[in-house]
């Protein structure tokens, strides 16, 4: 590996930071400590700093050269409702809430590339450090972006890096076109009527109503969305009833779906709301109906696909740099960056995960090994981009 040398000389340092935040996590646009601790930093590099973008965003910027050229480099700052089942000294201090997405470690390879680009003003243009809020099913990104990020800090291009357990250290991943889903969310509330367990045939049971809901809604990937289009329905809580002897009155239905495009998206919430009106008249029941996008596709565009995995492969090598990795199916709200502009969102490996070291578990913490790793990835992708 190409690691920048005194990047990797202030691990112990970087690390610290990292250690730090991940000791204090703070759920979506409360990160008000996180931001504030980046924004002094940024500010002691000598950064000019603007707060409070998407209510607790901050963005860094500095400038090199004559070039208006000018990039977007992100990280997301916020932790997770999840109780840290870890006892190192570093472990969170809030109940309840973690890093356990490794957002800690984001927020520390960029503040490190920071400190060094601000002074190592060897590039020519203009590099915007995003510091991003409330990623966790919150849409900071698009918050951000609603505050005027693309119109008060102009760039061509915008870049994010998220760590991968399961993933070497010394490892990157990249792909063009969809890396992640499209996260979307729904409720269905079907009304029947109540009645004695015993005289089911004086009520509307929407029980059975519920369970045929759910079985027919397993039908329309496989039978409605093309084989080569991946997506995933999943009915996460089934609520209904108390009592043994009751057919209560209502089931409410929730759960996600996921797919990698605009068109299976539409298809698969219309076929949902087909089958749920015609089984709830089927069974004398009637429905309420909420189905909410959350997040949109992450879609990589291919020139800055190529530039991000020619930054990668610099940094480690060609061996560790898979520039075709398979889609996941989980989803990122870097996506909306990416509607308005075209980036790269790459992976970089934080080793195995074992343990229960996976990412949204209460025993992941972030590998502080690939600080240096990641920092250099962004200095070198600044460099590249924002040669002299």
């Amino acid at each position: 590996m190409k690691l920048v040398d005194d990047i990797t000389q202030r691990l112990p340092t970087h690390a610290n930071w990292r250690q730090d935040i991940h000791a204090h996590p703070e759920l979506a646009y409360n990160e008000h400590r996180t931001a504030e601790l980046v924004a002094k930093k940024l500010e002691s590099f000598g950064i000019d700093v603007v707060r409070g973008l998407g209510k607790t965003g901050v963005v860094g910027t500095i400038k090199a050269g004559n070039s208006d050229r000018s990039i977007g480099l992100r990280a997301d700052m916020d932790a997770l409702p999840l109780q840290e089942m870890n006892d190192f000294e570093h472990s969170s201090t809030h109940d309840g809430v973690m890093h356990a997405c490794g957002h800690d470690g984001h927020t520390a390879m960029l503040l490190a590339a920071a400190e060094h680009l601000s002074a190592n003003r060897d590039f020519d243009g203009i590099v915007h450090f995003i510091f991003q809020p409330a990623e966790e099913g919150e849409a900071g990104a698009k918050a951000m972006m609603d505050d005027g990020l693309f119109e008060n800090f102009p760039m061509q291009s915008v870049y994010a890096l998220h760590n991968w357990p399961g993933l070497a250290v010394g490892k990157m991943a990249m792909r063009k076109g969809a890396a992640m889903a499209a996260m979307d969310i729904f409720e269905v509330k079907i009304k029947g009527i109540g009645g004695h367990a015993a005289l089911p045939h004086l009520a509307a049971d929407p029980i059975l109503c519920g369970a045929q809901v759910v079985q027919a809604w397993q039908g329309i990937v496989s039978r409605n969305v093309k084989a080569i289009d991946p997506a995933v329905l999943s009915v996460t809580q089934f609520h209904a009833g108390e009592a043994y002897n009751v057919i209560p009155e209502e089931v409410i239905l929730r759960g996600t779906v996921r797919c990698f495009s605009h068109e299976v998206r539409e298809l698969i919430k219309t076929r949902m709301q087909e089958i749920s009106a015609g089984l709830c008249q089927a069974n004398r029941c009637t429905y309420d109906w909420h189905y909410e996008h959350r997040f949109p596709p992450t879609v990589n565009s291919a020139e800055e696909t190529d530039f991000a995995a020619a930054a990668a492969i610099a940094v480690c090598g060609e061996e560790a740099v898979n520039t075709n990795v398979e889609m996941v199916t989980g989803s990122e709200d870097f996506g909306y960056m990416l509607e308005e502009k075209p980036g790269c969102y790459a992976f970089i490996g934080n080793g195995p995960g074992d343990g229960g070291c996976l990412l949204h578990s209460p025993h992941f913490d972030f590998n502080d090994e690939i600080i240096p790793i990641g920092a250099s990835y962004w200095v070198r992708l600044v460099g590249d981009l924002l040669s002299p």
